[in-house]
């Protein structure tokens, strides 16, 4: 094991609570492995470590957070999603191949899904737009957090007013789903993209809101003037 990741694992326990790894477990339906520690902690030794490892070629540091994924433990998520992003200037096409792996192999909560999606990928599909066709590919999986990356990854860009109709495509593939975190995840794609296309996400809402699921409907719309949110939760 690389001696980065042997020390950042044995800081990470220095920091880690007890308490508050007990508590953690609240903010989740599935079972997760903590160490017990605050996201501003884990963030801040995250980017402390990175300082040793900036230089290094990017295949070297993404191998550095796939060891870190392997783990299991959601702090080490979090520092794996911070060193992954923190190289985004030196993507190329090829990286979503490992970004899918970890999603597909690794992520077993929310927290970590989103923390991945929202920035690492999110960035990627901005700086190469064409790869959201493989983003509609995975909202038609079977794994669920496949399905919620497909949507939470383009949370950002959509505040950015960016890719409309890929957006509205892959909330159709999503539309019925009945695992609620995937609903609670394209709906927040929608609720992003309603800030920049408050219009065409009211129209497509109520174009579906007879067979979209509550949980998805209220969470697209919870940016939106009151007015719409009443004609969007009338009953049909």
């Amino acid at each position: 094991m690389s001696q980065i990741i042997y020390n950042i694992r044995a800081e990470l326990m220095a920091n880690s609570d007890d308490q508050l790894r007990k508590s953690s477990q609240h903010f989740f339906k599935e079972e997760i492995r903590c160490y017990g520690i605050k996201s501003a902690t884990v963030f801040k030794i995250g980017k402390e470590y990175f300082k040793a490892i900036k230089d290094l070629p990017k295949t070297e540091i993404f191998d550095l957070c796939n060891e870190l994924w392997k783990s299991g433990i959601i702090e080490e998520s979090f520092v794996a999603c911070n060193w992954s992003y923190a190289v985004c200037k030196k993507y190329s096409p090829e990286d979503l191949i490992i970004f899918e792996n970890w999603i597909d192999s690794y992520v077993d909560n929310w927290a970590s899904c989103d923390t991945l999606c929202n920035h690492t990928v999110g960035e990627f599909v901005e700086m190469y737009p064409k790869t959201i066709s493989e983003l509609k590919l995975w909202a038609t999986s079977n794994n669920r957090w496949m399905k919620r990356a497909a949507a939470v990854s383009l949370v950002i860009p959509a505040r950015h007013g960016k890719f409309l109709s890929d957006i509205l495509e892959i909330a159709d593939i999503l539309l019925m789903d009945r695992d609620d975190l995937v609903q609670k995840g394209y709906g927040w794609m929608l609720k992003a993209a309603s800030q920049a296309h408050e219009e065409e996400i009211f129209e497509y809402v109520m174009s579906k809101k007879a067979v979209m699921p509550r949980t998805a409907l209220r969470y697209a719309i919870e940016k939106m003037p009151l007015e719409l949110k009443v004609r969007a939760m009338e009953k049909n």
